[in-house]
């Protein structure tokens, strides 16, 4: 039996173009989504666009990886960081704001964003499967695709007030190509201070490159101009099991054996939380 078009993504339907083809319209037809060349892509059951085909430069996160990034943003720890996205998207002025969140994971941030902003709707990207099956139903207003980052984006020109990118890999060219010209791209990434008791303390975690704000520079500045930055740092008291599952929810688990993660002595109480917040404008 062919799923129906879930609401939000036909609140976004406007915005899509076929990725095959690069034809802006794509319409529902029996489960899927087709573009008047043909070209067709599959409304999963849980509720997301399959709008990518072929090879994927990376899988996404796995099962057990958004098990615990839902186990742990659910405590509210990082409830600041979404306040400060919140916060920098708010001057989103268009009658219907487009909220386009590149690597979405969950939705989480991009969920906070649109309770903030009752007249917007958002639209997820990600290559996890298992977190766009959150993300699909985390808010009325938000849909969500299957796609690649890296790749262009299945979106056509100038269509989004608010590009936002939390801990997530970025495309610059193609985030200015989709944003309006009073847009605003939103970026979140941590600084060097960032969960440092964790790394103190468990060898395998991934470092912070000291050379990344620089780096952020060198890839931005073609494309966009800085407006401002909030910076977000605080002292987050967590339980064994909310350490766990922050370790479990990065990169990093992928380095580690069950033996530290169940290994008390290297798990801190609390952990350090410190980001950047910058909203940039598009030249």
């Amino acid at each position: 039996m062919p799923v129906s078009l879930p609401p939000a993504l036909r609140l976004s339907l406007d915005v899509l173009r076929c990725p095959t083809c690069r034809t802006r319209h794509l319409r529902p037809d029996r489960g899927a989504l087709r573009c008047p060349a043909g070209h067709a892509f599959d409304i999963a059951r849980h509720g997301y666009a399959g709008l990518l085909t072929g090879a994927r430069a990376t899988s996404g996160d796995d099962a057990s990886m958004v098990q615990a990034r839902d186990r742990f943003l659910s405590t509210g720890a990082y409830a600041p960081i979404l306040a400060a996205a919140a916060r920098l998207a708010a001057d989103a002025r268009s009658e219907q704001a487009t909220i386009v969140d590149a690597g979405c994971g969950t939705g989480y941030y991009l969920s906070g964003v649109l309770d903030e902003l009752p007249g917007a709707r958002g639209l997820g990207l990600d290559t996890s499967v298992r977190a766009l099956r959150l993300a699909a139903r985390v808010h009325a207003r938000a849909a969500a695709v299957a796609w690649d980052v890296f790749r262009p984006l299945p979106l056509d020109h100038q269509v989004a007030d608010v590009v936002l990118n939390v801990f997530a890999p970025r495309n610059p060219a193609e985030f200015h190509r989709i944003l309006r010209p009073t847009g605003r791209l939103i970026v979140i990434r941590p600084t060097g201070r960032h969960l440092a008791e964790l790394r103190g303390r468990l060898s395998a975690m991934v470092t912070i490159d000291p050379a990344k704000e620089q780096r952020l520079h060198r890839a931005l500045s073609p494309h966009f101009e800085a407006v401002t930055t909030e910076q977000v740092e605080y002292s987050a008291a967590l339980s064994r099991p909310e350490v766990r599952d922050l370790v479990a929810m990065t990169p990093s688990a992928r380095h580690l054996s069950r033996a530290d993660l169940d290994d008390d002595g290297l798990l801190p109480d609390q952990v350090t939380v410190s980001v950047l917040a910058t909203a940039y404008q598009p030249r």
